[in-house]
């Protein structure tokens, strides 16, 4: 008898073949058959008009805290993803001195906006070491798995102390030491180590990341350190405002380890043809046999605003600052006083900085996102458009906006990888021989961002409901967060729908898959605030074998662990 059997459903391998219809038997943790099966299973799902897929890995998360009191790890959850790592852009909470404690919680929510008072009150410091996070780690229940990776920010800290949080050069000892971490964190079962050189990461007091001017034989010494265990993966983001030589940074990184690397790439609107230069890049290295990739984002990377969440277009006006003690409740009612209106729209912001600005007053680049959420907005549906058509300013339609929904409505900005009127971006990063999907930054933003729901918008939107541009065949978009992003990291056991492989499996009913607009909670520790965002269609997701989430909510099983690379 099997424990669990799945029968008539429409399989999808993870490998990008043709689907079939076929059962899927389930022995332990572990696909025992796929075919014809008429033996009996301790439980059987009818997956007759439904498809069935292995379970999403999310290579790039920021899980790193959640993940030591959410067993659940919301919003990927709700998203058919089984398997997530941790640790990405050279952020995390190990290794960790106990004085250093305070300054990584800034860093991280300085860098990945969540919230300071959640993290204190959520991270219980049982760790020092890596290896010590590691088996802390070991023994939290989990619903989906865990893999982690070791970044470059605490690892400076933990060698250099302030020296290295105040970006000075490290010493050849001190070099000598970060790769003796980085290698006793790789032989204990981290998948990767990673590393930020770019502006947008700083602390809660603004200061940037201490990796952001590390000198390129340290981090060529580190990645050298995977290299000598032959195992482990490098990933990495910068701004490459001296393109050739902080592309060589990370080329050698990859070509002195022999190692993977992926960098992120996206499109800005400040330099709107860089990226091209970066994945040429890629590309050409791959020509010489030195494997990188570019990490990409399966749509535009939007920023969240309103009331409730970190920005709102009318934050930084003189007015409206004096309101921001007040709850949401009296915020809404004096902000629909007519006189604070007019007081307010007649006032100018206070500039905080050129990319802050920009989201907060780009009003051509502002929309509703609706539900089902659209990501990919028509410019005639912006709010500078419905001003034109309405007769009024951008400022009126924002501020009335923000007012809907009892003040909880939330505004729409695609920062990155959408210009209006060229929808050609996305589309060609997913295309490109040399890129993998991620940059979902799950766990993090809280306040936002709400791109934990990127594998949700690769099946329905890119392979389903797209109207304006080119789709992707459903074999590819479920290839690119399966077996693809399973096998960069090294996670060989998982991805695919065969024989032997690990059983995390999604049975998703895929004519009514539908990506639902983000709402704001307060339930992370001390009541601190996040996006959430659901998805309807996601009708079993199975973990290890058994059923952990039954349409997106947990059956209460936890299956999920802590994995190791010990390859």
């Amino acid at each position: 008898m099997y424990d669990l059997l799945i029968k008539n459903g429409l399989i999808y391998d993870g490998k990008g073949n043709e689907a079939y219809i076929a059962d899927v038997a389930v022995k332990g943790e572990k696909i025992s058959k796929i075919g014809e099966i008429d033996e009996s299973a301790k439980k059987v799902i009818d997956a007759k008009g439904k498809i069935v897929t292995p379970g999403f890995v999310d290579i790039h998360t920021h899980f790193d805290g959640q993940v030591t009191w959410d067993p659940y790890l919301r919003s990927s959850t709700y998203h058919g993803v089984t398997t997530i790592v941790t640790g990405n852009c050279g952020v995390g909470f190990s290794p960790c001195k106990p004085e250093q404690r305070d300054w990584l919680i800034g860093l991280m929510e300085g860098v990945e906006d969540i919230p300071g008072t959640a993290l204190h009150e959520g991270i219980e410091w049982d760790w020092e070491t890596f290896p010590e996070y590691l088996d802390v780690l070991e023994k939290k229940p989990l619903a989906i798995d865990v893999g982690t990776q070791i970044p470059h920010g605490a690892v400076r800290a933990y060698v250099m102390g302030e020296r290295g949080i105040n970006h000075e050069p490290a010493t050849e000892v001190e070099i000598s030491k970060m790769k003796e971490i980085v290698k006793e964190a790789i032989q204990a079962g981290a998948y990767g180590f990673t590393t930020s050189r770019t502006e947008k990461h700083s602390d809660v007091d603004g200061k940037l990341t201490p990796s952001i001017t590390a000198h390129k034989k340290e981090l060529v010494e580190i990645a050298k350190s995977l290299g000598e265990l032959n195992q482990g993966v490098l990933q990495g983001i910068s701004d490459f405002y001296n393109f050739e030589e902080e592309f060589d940074i990370f080329k050698s990184m990859s070509k002195e380890s022999k190692r993977p690397i992926s960098i992120t790439v996206e499109q800005q609107d400040a330099r709107p043809d860089w990226w091209h230069q970066l994945l040429d890049g890629i590309e050409e290295a791959q020509e010489e046999g030195i494997d990188m990739y570019g990490q990409v984002p399966p749509r535009a990377t939007g920023i969240l605003m309103g009331l409730t969440a970190t920005l709102n277009p009318f934050l930084f006006y003189p007015s409206f600052q004096k309101l921001a003690a007040l709850t949401l409740e009296d915020k809404v009612r004096v902000l629909n006083d007519p006189e604070i209106k007019k007081q307010i729209l007649s006032e100018q912001p206070v500039s905080i900085n050129p990319l802050v600005d920009e989201i907060v007053t780009s009003y051509n680049k502002m929309f509703r996102l609706g539900d089902p959420a659209n990501y990919e907005p028509d410019p005639e549906d912006s709010f500078l458009s419905e001003a034109k058509k309405e007769g009024k300013t951008p400022e009126e339609v924002a501020y009335d906006m923000m007012l809907e929904k009892d003040g909880r409505a939330l505004i729409y900005h695609p920062l990155f990888n959408y210009q209006p009127g060229d929808l050609s971006f996305v589309e060609k990063m997913l295309k490109h021989p040399f890129t993998i999907s991620g940059l979902g930054d799950a766990g993090a933003h809280c306040g936002a961002i709400s791109d934990a729901s990127f594998p949700t918008t690769l099946i329905q939107h890119w392979s389903r409901d797209r109207k304006r541009g080119a789709k992707i065949p459903l074999e590819t978009t479920i290839k690119m967060q399966t077996s693809e992003t399973a096998q960069l990291l090294g996670i060989h056991d998982r991805g695919i729908l065969e024989e032997g492989y690990k059983a995390d499996i999604n049975v998703i009913d895929y004519e009514n898959l539908t990506l639902h607009e983000p709402e704001i909670i307060n339930d992370l520790p001390a009541g601190g605030r996040r996006l959430v965002q659901k998805a309807s269609g996601y009708e079993y997701t199975i973990v290890s074998g058994e059923v952990a989430f039954e349409d997106g909510e947990p059956t209460g099983a936890l299956n999920g662990k802590l994995i190791r690379n010990l390859n």
